[in-house]
């Protein structure tokens, strides 16, 4: 009996706007509609990265439970509603925006003054209601990440008196679902259909989502395809010593093991261990075995991260990987 694998249809759109996409893959084989729909789910959910407000300082307030005259909103009213605005981060570094209003009327998103490198997708985002002379100033920190990240790990070091730290949902996905059904491939009605709905918050369009994320699998998996060879350590001959020159003795390097060194113990940002955590990097030893071109296909990892990692890694006698 001749074997022939029937492979999967490419994504089809059932339905489509700027925040909500219906997406099915057809002709999956028996069973591989729940595993490759489960997997795109988690990976939508918790992979795909987005900007999110991380930090706030606001003038003459020094903490998140004061109330500030003239204004109808608390701290911690006008703070919940900076985390409703959906920023928009083009490169790696963190940002700051500012807003400074004066008098009465309704700040909203669009009031902030953005730098070049970030938008809003929501620029009608209610912030705060200001009656008479009342007087607000913000200043907020715009960060990239991955999922839902607390402050106490956001800030590893203490912030500044006046400074209110902020837990962040870098995620630009609201939900995402999927459906199977059967369907019939030639003789046989038991193949599977795919449906996944995607809900973003207009930052990212559904359909890049389910292209990124159906990416992100293609890169895990392919990382894993075959076994690791053990590295012999390899061992350099001394140069010749030339006439009258004396050898003099070397100091043996101390022994450390870089798979026992953890990521949070090189001395490198807190996201940056998060995103090499999400992709599966635990160790210094994993990380050393990654060149720089491969770091930066990486969720979150830019530039600046790269040159972060190679300057924690040198001080443990570290390299990355030679492209």
């Amino acid at each position: 009996m001749e074997y022939h694998i029937t492979l999967p249809s490419k994504p089809r759109v059932v339905s489509e706007d700027a925040f909500q996409g219906v997406y099915e893959i057809d002709a999956l084989y028996p069973g591989y509609g729940h595993t490759l729909g489960n997997s795109l789910r988690r990976i939508i959910l918790s992979s795909l990265p987005g900007a999110a407000v991380t930090q706030v300082r606001i003038t003459d307030v020094p903490h998140e439970f004061a109330t500030i005259e003239g204004i109808r909103e608390t701290v911690m009213e006008i703070l919940l509603n900076l985390k409703r605005v959906h920023f928009v981060l083009h490169g790696d570094e963190p940002q700051t925006v500012t807003l400074s209003r004066k008098g009465a009327g309704t700040v909203a998103a669009k009031d902030l003054k953005l730098p070049s490198q970030v938008e809003v997708a929501n620029p009608d985002q209610h912030i705060a209601d200001l009656s008479g002379n009342a007087t607000l100033e913000i200043e907020a920190t715009i960060e990239r990440g991955l999922g839902y990240v607390s402050r106490d790990v956001l800030t590893k070091e203490k912030v500044d008196i006046g400074t209110i730290a902020l837990d962040a949902t870098f995620t630009p996905i609201r939900r995402t679902n999927y459906e199977v059904e059967n369907m019939r491939v030639g003789d046989r009605t038991d193949f599977n259909r795919l449906r996944i709905l995607i809900e973003t918050n207009g930052t990212i369009a559904p359909r890049q989502a389910l292209e990124d994320s159906i990416e992100i699998m293609i890169n895990q998996i392919k990382a894993i395809i075959g076994f690791r060879e053990s590295e012999e350590p390899v061992i350099e001959s001394p140069e010749p010593l030339t006439p009258g020159e004396v050898e003099l003795p070397v100091e043996a390097p101390v022994d450390v093991d870089p798979a026992k060194i953890k990521l949070a113990d090189l001395d490198i940002p807190a996201r940056v261990v998060t995103a090499l955590e999400d992709a599966g990097v635990k160790s210094a030893a994993g990380l050393a075995r990654k060149s720089a071109t491969a770091l930066k296909e990486l969720d979150g990892i830019g530039d600046k991260a790269v040159e972060e990692i190679v300057a924690a890694l040198a001080a443990r006698g570290l390299a990355l990987k030679e492209d």
